[in-house]
């Protein structure tokens, strides 16, 4: 599973979680929200979407691109994976962190 996908993701507020339902496995990413920052503290990735290299990626920016466009947020990404996608995204996303946020 290689392909491209359009992936539609969920805001679950009440179990404060993305989601993103792709051949009946469910990804998701796990955030705290506090004053005006969403904290990212766990991405779930079943394996059989994880061999789709793109995946993460889509999945991230989709999540991303909510939360800049819809919430307004600041991010603070304290997964490493998602923390690592900021650092791959550095120019896209950094103004999405919070001042003193270094990643």
């Amino acid at each position: 599973m290689s392909t491209k996908v359009n992936l539609e993701i969920t805001d679950n507020e009440f179990l404060r979680q993305y989601e993103c339902i792709v051949d009946g496995e469910m990804a998701r990413i796990e955030y705290a929200q506090q004053d005006r920052k969403i904290f990212l503290t766990k991405l779930i990735i079943p394996e059989v979407l994880e061999e789709n290299f793109s995946f993460k990626d889509e999945f991230l920016t989709a999540v991303f691109d909510n939360i800049k466009f819809e919430k307004e947020l600041k991010v603070v990404p304290t997964h490493p994976k998602i923390a690592g996608f900021v650092r791959k995204n550095r120019i896209k996303y950094k103004e999405m962190l919070p001042v003193g946020i270094a990643i």
